[in-house]
């Protein structure tokens, strides 16, 4: 049984390091030190079942910190179901509008190189995420999050001019 003064050794080193870590992940300073007070009682809640042959203790801590973003994140999902048919949406000018903004976005997506654009179909269209892509395409999640970033300020600005 771990004693209070090993929790408290535990919590001042690694607390700093936890919230860092959790705030880099999210915008608000309290939803992040919530997070970080969850981290450590989870980590003072399984202390006895931690064993140092399968991970350092960091390893452990930072296992059980990404855990917790990612049941935040699940958790604040929201989504909101959309009509088939949306009130109004049979009109001509409508059908025009959406003929018109299906064109410009065709000709926006050739503005982009065959990289960036096989990205934003395989993203929005194809509904992969970013780590599928950037395994079917052989390069880096970090790199696919630059070039879709990248496509994204080249289809605003071409759309713009629109």
């Amino acid at each position: 049984m771990a004693t209070s003064e090993q929790k408290q050794a535990i919590y001042c080193a690694y607390h700093g390091k936890v919230w860092g870590y959790i705030r880099s992940k999210i915008n608000n300073a309290q939803d992040a030190e919530d997070l970080a007070a969850d981290v450590f009682v989870k980590v003072y809640e399984k202390l006895n079942s931690f064993d140092e042959t399968k991970a350092s203790l960091s390893t452990w801590i930072y296992t059980i910190t990404r855990n917790t973003l990612t049941d935040y994140f699940r958790t604040r999902r929201t989504f909101e179901e959309i009509p088939e048919t949306l009130e109004g949406s049979s009109s001509i000018e409508e059908s025009v509008c959406s003929a018109e903004m299906l064109e410009a976005l065709a000709k926006a997506l050739e503005a982009l190189d065959e990289r960036e654009r096989d990205i934003i179909i395989l993203r929005f269209y194809k509904g992969k995420t970013l780590a599928e892509i950037a395994k079917q395409m052989g390069i880096s999640y970090a790199y696919v999050k630059v070039l879709q970033n990248k496509a994204f300020h080249v289809l605003k600005d071409f759309l713009g001019n629109e």
